[in-house]
C-alpha cells in the first residue's frame, strides 16, 4: 500500500535539509534562552547582539591559546653592542691543528686585555692567516701550550680573527695575561707598536668594536674598572690578591711587560671611548 504524503500546510514551504558540503564548517548553535532574549530586542539591536554572540562563539575555541603564557626572548644587557665580523679559526689553523683538551670556560668576561704580537708590521693583510698560524705553532710547540693564548687577533686592515678555540661568544679562559686569564679576553694586534710606530686606524676601530661587544655581554663599561683576583704570583700581583684594573686594559696593567707597546697603549683611551659609544653609553660624566 503506497504511503500517503501529507501536503504542506498553507503558507509554509517544505523544509529542505541538503547535505553539508565537506569544506563547510557547522555554524555555531546559540542556546535557546539567548534566542528568546534576542527576539525581544528591536531589530537593529538584535542584529548587533547576534553578531557579538556569534563572534564570541567563534573565538571561544582559541581562548585557551590566548591564556597560555608567552615565552619571551632572552633580554639583552642594557648596554650591548653589535657583534663585529669574526673570521673563524678554521681559516688560519688549516692542517696545523693538533689534538688538544676541551676548552675551559669562566662564567663571563668582565675585562679585556690588549696585546701586540711583537711580529713584523709590513705584512699584506691576505697573509694574516699564515702569521697567526706561525704564532700558534710557536705557542703550542716551543712553549707547549694546548692552544694559541689569545682569544682574538686583529690585523692592520681591521679584520678580526678567532684565536683560542671554544666559541667566540662564550667566556673562554685564555692564556694571554699571566695571573689574569680568568673572566677576561685577550685581543692581540698583529704587529709591533713601540713608541713612534703608527697604529692603523682600522685596527684601532676593530679592537674597540670587539671590546664593546665582548664587554657588553656582561654590561661592563669599557671606561670603568673591575676587580680581578690574581691566580699567579708571576703577575704584577701576588696570587690571591684582588686588584682594581681597567675593564679595557693593556697587557702591562696585569703583567710586567711593555706590551702592547707605547704607541698602542697611547691609543687605549680612544679605544675605551669608542667602545663606550658603541655600547650606547653617555660619553660625559663618570663611568
Amino acid at each position: 500500500m503506497r504511503a500517503i504524503r501529507q501536503a504542506p500546510r498553507p503558507g509554509r514551504r517544505p523544509v529542505q535539509r541538503p547535505g553539508r558540503r565537506p569544506w563547510e564548517r557547522p555554524s555555531a548553535r546559540l542556546p535557546r534562552p539567548l534566542l528568546v532574549a534576542l527576539a525581544c530586542l528591536p531589530g537593529l539591536a538584535a542584529v548587533a547582539a547576534l553578531g557579538l554572540c556569534a563572534g564570541g562563539v567563534e573565538h571561544a575555541a582559541t581562548a585557551s591559546l590566548a591564556a597560555r603564557p608567552v615565552r619571551r626572548a632572552a633580554q639583552l644587557p642594557a648596554h650591548s653592542a653589535a657583534r663585529p665580523r669574526i673570521v673563524p679559526r678554521s681559516v688560519w689553523v688549516a692542517d696545523a691543528g693538533r689534538a688538544q683538551p676541551p676548552p675551559r670556560y669562566d662564567d663571563k668576561v668582565v675585562a679585556v686585555f690588549v696585546h701586540h704580537t711583537d711580529s713584523p708590521n709590513g705584512y699584506d693583510c691576505a697573509d694574516a692567516p699564515r702569521i697567526i698560524r706561525h704564532l700558534y705553532a710557536g705557542q703550542t710547540g716551543g712553549r707547549d701550550w694546548d692552544d694559541i693564548g689569545y682569544n682574538f687577533l686583529v690585523d692592520r686592515c681591521g679584520t678580526v680573527y678567532e684565536g683560542r678555540a671554544g666559541g667566540v661568544d662564550r667566556p673562554v679562559t685564555g692564556a694571554h695575561t699571566q695571573g689574569f686569564n680568568h673572566r677576561t679576553a685577550g685581543i692581540a694586534a698583529l704587529g709591533t707598536f713601540t713608541s713612534g710606530v703608527p697604529v692603523p686606524q682600522a685596527m684601532v676601530d676593530s679592537i674597540a668594536a670587539l671590546a664593546a661587544w665582548k664587554l657588553g655581554l656582561a654590561d661592563v663599561d669599557p671606561r670603568g674598572s673591575v676587580r680581578l683576583t690574581s691566580s699567579n704570583s708571576g703577575s704584577r700581583y701576588a696570587a690571591g690578591v684582588t686588584a682594581a684594573l681597567p675593564a679595557l686594559a693593556g697587557h702591562q696593567d696585569g703583567y710586567m711587560t711593555s706590551c702592547p707597546g707605547a704607541a698602542l697603549s697611547a691609543r687605549l683611551p680612544e679605544i675605551r671611548q669608542t667602545a663606550a659609544r658603541l655600547q650606547g653609553r653617555t660619553l660625559t660624566g663618570t663611568p
